[in-house]
């Protein structure tokens, strides 16, 4: 029953629903390893994720990515596809619009930053228990070309529920 009235409650909290903040992550692919950072300060100090952070006023969310992972990682990226946008619900902390970008190809190595300690990861192996709850759940499935949407509710960082749903592929004319 809980789950029915954690569902009901996303629903509602959608009704007029808008963000505090808008941000990004990017997710640097090479082969079958992924480009992680353990963060350092700011929101989600201390967890592993994608770099990325809040989108500037006047930026786009693709220059927003390009940005926050040359901060936070010292690595360039020319170009990135959008993979997933997320609306981060909370019942008390801020609310999120996420843009979740992925790239196969960069230049540079990645350096260890103020802002956050980048590693390469096997994809396979992902550390879910250092991440956000979420990420458990539609991580992979970007990772692996997959374009989604979805809405994620939680209760001070703890996730109660979520939707997820696959996005038709982008055909080129």
């Amino acid at each position: 029953m809980a789950r029915e009235d954690d569902d009901r409650l996303l629903i509602e909290r959608l009704d007029g629903w808008r963000p505090d903040h808008r941000g990004t992550l990017l997710f640097v692919l090479d082969d079958d390893r992924v480009l992680l950072i353990r963060k350092k300060r700011g929101h989600g100090a201390g967890k592993i994720n994608g770099p990325g952070g809040k989108i500037d006023p006047g930026e786009t969310p693709h220059e927003a990515a390009l940005r926050e992972i040359r901060e936070e990682t010292g690595v360039l990226v020319h170009h990135a596809s959008l993979q997933a946008e997320f609306r981060f619900l909370d019942l008390i902390d801020p609310q999120w619009y996420g843009y979740v970008f992925v790239a196969r190809e960069w230049q540079g190595t990645p350096v260890e930053t103020p802002e956050a300690m980048p590693f390469w990861c096997p994809v396979g192996e992902l550390p879910f228990e250092a991440m956000w709850e979420d990420d458990r759940l539609w991580l992979p499935r970007v990772l692996a070309g997959e374009r989604l949407r979805g809405d994620f509710l939680f209760d001070r960082g703890r996730l109660l529920t979520h939707r997820l749903s696959s996005l038709e592929p982008v055909v080129s004319p």
